[in-house]
């Protein structure tokens, strides 16, 4: 998408010289104990920052182009707010003043990025400092309600739904695909198909994809679980297959995801987009209640 250049509309970004000081910087290792304290706040709203932490056992990420951010209080001590920068941006527990110093720092280090998500007033936020520098976004999802499950869900599940099996991997790829397509307008593998790839492989050899195929491979119902702790998970790549849309069989796949996820972690969440009625009114069914709002932005 067509993005002016950040030197014409903010010169003070040419020059190293003139960055603004913020009391933002990129954590390390020595970091990891206050991030987790800071994760631990909120453990469903948190779940992609805690699942990251779980993953790489610190503050400082294990592969290059991606960092996370800490804003400081009293003169540097207090780690007040973190920001996860990578292919895409995540804030967590950021005021808006925190979440503009992230979006000052993200400007500073200017890369291409898939999506903000989270926290619907830090993410608008981060969004607005670069608005402000015009960089545009395909869209802006601002209302996103966060719904979570603790209990069993209030309908039967449909135990057709089972963990997704390797042998499976080309037709859970495909609906995976349709799913992303249907979701934001333009195929996966745009952004490269071999690392589409190797994350249906990674979600179904960590046993994070559940699915309902067909003899001759066709997947009626598909789900992942995006992030996973010991505290809670989260729901992506929720996908019905067309031709069995209107039979009435999405609440009990969704209560059979509820019922699976509960294997890995007691809280099962996920977030929709406010103006999706009819998912919404399914997750209420299966007894999903909502604890909170995120945004997403699609560059």
């Amino acid at each position: 998408m067509p993005m002016t250049r950040l030197s014409k509309v903010a010169p003070w970004l040419a020059s190293p010289k003139e960055t603004r000081h913020e009391p933002v910087r990129v954590l390390g290792h020595r970091d990891t104990d206050a991030l987790r304290r800071l994760i631990a706040r909120d453990r469903v709203a948190n779940v992609f920052a805690d699942s990251l932490i779980k993953q790489y056992n610190s503050a400082a990420p294990a592969f290059p182009g991606a960092v996370m951010l800490g804003s400081f209080e009293n003169d540097g001590v207090n780690l007040a707010a973190a920001c996860w920068v990578g292919s895409n941006v995540v804030p967590i527990e950021a005021s808006v003043d925190n979440a503009r110093a992230f979006g000052r720092w993200i400007l500073d280090h200017w890369q291409p990025h898939a999506s903000i998500f989270g926290p619907a007033d830090a993410t608008l936020a981060i969004m607005d400092v670069l608005q402000e520098a015009s960089i545009s976004a395909q869209e802006i999802r601002a209302n996103q309600p966060l719904l979570s499950i603790s209990g069993p869900p209030h309908v039967e599940p449909n135990l057709a739904l089972t963990v997704s099996e390797s042998r499976q991997f080309s037709d859970v790829l495909l609906a995976a695909a349709a799913m992303f397509e249907e979701e934001v307008g333009y195929s996966p593998f745009l952004g490269g198909e071999a690392n589409y790839r190797r994350r249906v492989a990674w979600l179904i050899s960590s046993g994070f994809s559940f699915s309902d195929v067909e003899a001759d491979g066709e997947v009626i119902f598909k789900a992942d679980l995006g992030a996973v702790t010991e505290h809670a998970s989260q729901v992506q790549g929720v996908w019905m297959n067309p031709r069995y849309r209107g039979l009435g069989l999405s609440a009990g796949y969704m209560a059979a995801v509820v019922t699976l996820a509960q294997k890995h972690a007691p809280v099962t969440s996920l977030y929709v987009n406010d103006y999706n009625t009819a998912a919404r009114a399914l997750y209420e069914r299966v007894g999903f209640e909502q604890i909170g709002t995120f945004a997403t932005v699609l560059f």
